[in-house]
């Protein structure tokens, strides 16, 4: 089968309904399907309903949330249900970005559950994972990312992988201006895939590399036949910019 990338868009704290909506207009129009590439968009919260509603009649675009809570309802107070995420049209979500993981205190059970919560609700994670600067430099870099990885195994049975995406965003490469080189992402790439397969996951789980990826690396990324697509932060807040991006490894 042809390769199929995925360039997703996590806009982070940017973008409100207003902006959200002059982005949204402004990127469909520079952009057309391709059977080539899918493409995400994780919009802030109050945006969702907004930009899933413009791409309503692009099948190759989804929309995801950035968060949300592993309980389908209950007191906690600032959070988001699965179940309403997908009242937005939200077909997907981030589950452990580096910012939730080390800003937020995101440890990798809760990960596991939201990655689990998400599956229940028939809506796809897409589940980061990625080491410091100091665990790399400590020679760490596999055993963080391998326990990162076993603590949504634990949660997700191997029958429902399929239904799983990954991302490998190196922590010390987010925001940064720093990038893994394309054999270093590889390489983590790789190390995943051994991981999942060990535990009896069957099949090719998309893995995506995100850390300060641009419109001068993303060729020599995407290169790397281990990538399956790339999840871009600052690079993507500029419709044009994103479309000539996504644009690039077509």
């Amino acid at each position: 089968m042809p390769r199929r990338l995925i360039y997703a868009a996590n806009w982070k704290m940017n973008h409100g309904p207003t902006a959200a909506r002059a982005f949204t207009e402004r990127f469909l129009a520079l952009t057309s399907p391709a059977a080539d590439r899918e493409l995400w968009l994780f919009p802030p919260a109050v945006s969702l309903t907004m930009v899933a509603d413009a791409v309503c009649g692009r099948p190759d675009i989804r929309v995801g949330a950035q968060n949300v809570h592993w309980e389908p309802k209950g007191a906690f107070t600032g959070e988001l249900a699965v179940p309403m995420v997908t009242e937005t049209g939200a077909r997907a979500v981030l589950a452990g970005h580096s910012e939730r993981r080390h800003l937020f205190g995101e440890t990798d059970e809760q990960v596991g559950r939201k990655a689990a919560a998400a599956l229940k609700a028939q809506i796809t994670p897409l589940v980061c994972v990625g080491e410091t600067l100091a665990e790399r430099d400590g020679g760490r870099t596999e055993q963080v990312v391998v326990r990162q990885v076993d603590a949504v195994l634990e949660r997700v049975p191997a029958e429902d992988w399929a239904r799983v995406v990954m991302a490998y965003e190196p922590v010390w490469a987010i925001g940064t201006g720093k990038t893994a080189t394309p054999d270093d992402a590889a390489q983590v790439h790789s190390l995943i895939r051994f991981e999942l397969s060990r535990n009896g996951v069957t099949g090719r789980v998309p893995i995506l590399y995100g850390g300060s990826v641009n419109k001068g690396n993303v060729l020599s990324l995407l290169a790397r036949e281990e990538l399956d697509g790339v999840l871009v932060g600052g690079a993507s807040l500029d419709a044009d910019d994103w479309a000539e991006l996504v644009g690039l490894g077509g």
